[in-house]
């Protein structure tokens, strides 16, 4: 059975979303060919996925101080049971597929936060005497961005998703959406290409 992990990174409304409008279409196509698959859909904003903030860093250094876990407060436990399971879902996914906006050249703060949750030292990624080694490799990853301007894939927020997923020894399949704003007489089009670029993907991640 192959566990997929879906990642929702924009507050919108997928009706209003050009990144998760392109998702649905490729979750559509890509379920009729494999129907028993496990999917498992985040939405991060929805969830108002934690930040990797004081609270976590000093509940993960209290841990490492040897306190149990028990023992920390209450919004310590809380945050900490959020990150470890995004840590194991991403471990257990044979893929994953991330759609997102590009905001201010960059990914939106709360897949940051849920990045900072895949890549921990000793369960995703080791260090070895010639660098870093991956824990958990070979998995399928489809990166969906929206922009409204023209990129072609080539800005901070792609490279960033693409760098970390290799990083961890995933392999990374790209979908841009962009020039909708640049070109908004095209921007029907634009999306309904996308469409078919999704649904080509689908026929082979």
């Amino acid at each position: 059975m192959t566990n997929v992990l879906v990642i929702k990174a924009n507050p919108k409304p997928t009706s209003e979303s050009r990144s998760l409008t392109v998702l649905e279409h490729f979750l559509s196509a890509y379920l009729k060919r494999h129907p028993a698959d496990t999917v498992v859909v985040r939405d991060l904003y929805d969830e108002r996925f934690p930040d990797f903030d004081r609270v976590l860093v000093t509940a993960q250094r209290a841990l490492t101080a040897g306190k149990a876990f028990d023992d920390l407060a209450a919004d310590q436990q809380a945050r900490l049971t959020v990150f470890r399971q995004a840590t194991q879902q991403f471990i257990d996914a044979d893929k994953v597929i991330i759609a997102n906006p590009l905001w201010n050249l960059m990914i939106p703060g709360k897949l940051k936060a849920w990045f900072d949750t895949i890549c921990v030292e000793g369960q995703t990624f080791e260090t070895v005497a010639v660098g870093e080694r991956p824990l958990a490799p070979g998995k399928h990853v489809l990166h969906i961005q929206a922009a409204g301007g023209v990129t072609n894939g080539q800005n901070l927020a792609s490279r960033y998703v693409k760098d970390v997923m290799t990083f961890l020894g995933a392999q990374v399949t790209s979908l841009p959406v962009e020039g909708m704003d640049r070109y908004p007489d095209r921007a029907e089009t634009i999306v309904t290409d996308a469409f078919k670029t999704a649904e080509a993907i689908a026929k082979t991640f």
